[in-house]
């Protein structure tokens, strides 16, 4: 210990203070901030998700009328009353043919438009914002809109009146379905509502392409235009290309607020595996094991394939030189 001389007799020195340590408070700590962040979430998710699906797996093997807390046990009779005694099979028909008109007509929408808006050198934030305005309109407002404005079926509507000026009669676009003209309103009122959002995905994926694939390509001799966007752009898409097609699917298999609010309940040529299962849950019957037992199936049905068109497009695939 070293010491210091004050006239003449040895003092010791003082001891350095050592350093106070910090106090970490409960927002310092990392746990404790990750769960006041996520508890929120996680608890929304377990009341409003998790609860319901489990609860809905439970009722599907009871009978389950005007009750949901059923206590006779009837085992798969709900399946098996919902895929033969219903029209359920039907609406998966119906399914079919709106996701091969939905599907690939909105992914070439989007890709295109994302195309368009990459090309621009000016402006490029308002046309991107015009286009993905119509994601925020909720598909009851556009179904009523599409119906009662634009395909109203009456001579002042705006497609009929747009169709009178070439001389063309009335269509009565969705009330009857040979031909089935209530297709095109369903169509393109999905097309307005959806495009903008996979616009902004597709636009996203484009504006990570590296430019040196382009100039190295042009050094090829590769042609700009068709040839160039074959055999660069597309694969360099073809990640966000299958998550798109994956969320399209996925969304054909929700469809219900146009079909109900523009053809409704009675056009049983145009009902979708969600309205029925809607009027075997909620309407006079109120078969609540059914209705679950056709969500069951349908969510299954959603999972296989996803999983089947994930592992056909190499969805999650590394990368495929390995």
């Amino acid at each position: 210990m070293s010491t210091t001389t004050t006239r003449g007799v040895a003092q010791p020195a003082p001891a350095k203070a050592s350093p106070a340590r910090p106090r970490r408070s409960l927002r310092g700590n990392p746990t404790v901030n990750f769960w006041l962040f996520t508890g929120p979430f996680l608890v929304g998710l377990a009341i409003f998700v998790i609860v319901p699906i489990g609860w809905s797996i439970w009722l599907s093997f009871f009978d389950a009328r005007y009750t949901v807390t059923p206590s006779h046990f009837i085992g798969f009779d709900n399946y098996r009353q919902i895929l033969t005694n219903s029209g359920f099979p039907d609406s998966l028909l119906t399914f079919t043919v709106f996701a091969a008109f939905i599907v690939p007509t909105t992914w070439a929408l989007s890709l295109g438009l994302a195309l368009l808006v990459n090309q621009l050198r000016f402006m490029r934030a308002f046309f991107r914002s015009v286009f993905f305005l119509p994601t925020a309109v909720s598909y009851v407002a556009a179904a009523l809109i599409w119906k009662m404005s634009i395909f109203s079926g009456v001579r002042f509507g705006l497609a009929n009146t747009v169709i009178g000026w070439f001389g063309a009669d009335t269509v009565a676009w969705m009330s009857n379905p040979t031909p089935p003209w209530y297709w095109l309103v369903i169509v393109t009122l999905r097309l307005w509502i959806q495009s903008g959002f996979y616009m902004i995905l597709f636009l996203a994926a484009l504006q990570n392409i590296p430019a040196e694939l382009y100039e190295a390509a042009a050094i090829d001799g590769a042609k700009p235009g068709w040839q160039t966007f074959r055999h660069i752009t597309l694969p360099q898409l073809r990640a966000t290309s299958t998550a798109v097609i994956l969320l399209l699917l996925i969304a054909a298999y929700q469809a219900f607020d146009e079909f109900f609010n523009i053809v409704g309940q009675k056009a049983t040529w145009a009902q979708t595996p969600l309205m029925e299962l809607y009027k075997t849950a909620l309407g006079t019957s109120q078969d609540y094991g059914a209705g679950s037992a056709g969500a069951v199936i349908l969510s299954l049905l959603i999972c296989l394939v996803t999983l089947i068109q994930g592992r056909f497009m190499g969805f999650g695939r590394g990368d495929e030189s390995k």
